[in-house]
């Protein structure tokens, strides 16, 4: 019975001066943003990486974007196979042709015309003059599609798009390849038909047309 009694008194005890242990360490001065003891604290409040660079953790070296495997292609993403070089853009323009069908073609015109107002009236102008009015602050204004580039083809058109045309930027990003092909359709309405340049006409697009400026003032 006695050694029953001492081990109860021991457990006791050491119960009492654990509790009053940690009384004391709990008073004075603290931290008020301190959490404390942590356990395991990587799983609540794990290191924040940046995006697009490059760590080590535990002796390893990780990528944030890392490259896809070579070969493969994403989903729903059709390749063009024609380089951005002179060579790439001369044969998009003898090879390369329009997918939509030719039968629809007011549908994709009417379609291709919205497109061009988001992202093209601003330099080419409504009717494809090149009298936008980013246009007049530029060294210089974009052909007219009825006039320099009245005969230029299709695949040619497409591939400016895709990649840019001197101080035009690339669109292959802001539009897919459906909506480049109607903005060809469009854009072969302002040419109007083959033959001859001719500056005088155009088909334009249903919104006002901005402020042009005469032939002789562009010669200027």
């Amino acid at each position: 019975m006695e050694n029953k009694f001492s081990t109860v008194r021991i457990v006791l005890s050491s119960a009492l001066t654990g509790l009053v242990l940690a009384g004391l360490t709990s008073c004075g001065k603290r931290d008020p943003n301190s959490p404390g003891v942590e356990f395991m604290p990587d799983m609540y409040r794990s290191p924040s990486l940046e995006y697009y660079q490059v760590h080590t953790v535990d002796g390893d070296t990780l990528y944030n974007a890392m490259l896809p495997v070579k070969g493969t292609v994403a989903r729903g993403f059709i390749p063009y196979a024609y380089p951005n070089t002179v060579e790439g853009y001369e044969m998009a323009g003898t090879s390369l042709h329009n997918p939509l069908p030719a039968g629809q073609r007011e549908k994709w015109e009417a379609e291709g015309e919205a497109l061009y107002a988001q992202f093209c009236v601003h330099c080419h102008g409504a009717t494809g003059m090149g009298d936008g009015k980013v246009a007049k602050k530029l060294p210089g204004a974009p052909p007219a599609y009825n006039g320099t580039l009245k005969n230029l083809p299709e695949g040619k058109i497409f591939h400016s798009i895709t990649y840019g045309k001197n101080l035009m930027g690339a669109h292959q990003s802001l539009l897919n390849t459906e909506e480049r092909w109607k903005l060809v359709y469009f854009v072969q309405k302002l040419q109007g038909p083959k033959g001859t340049a001719d500056s005088t006409k155009a088909g334009g697009i249903k919104a006002a047309p901005a402020e042009t400026t005469t032939a002789n003032e562009t010669k200027k």
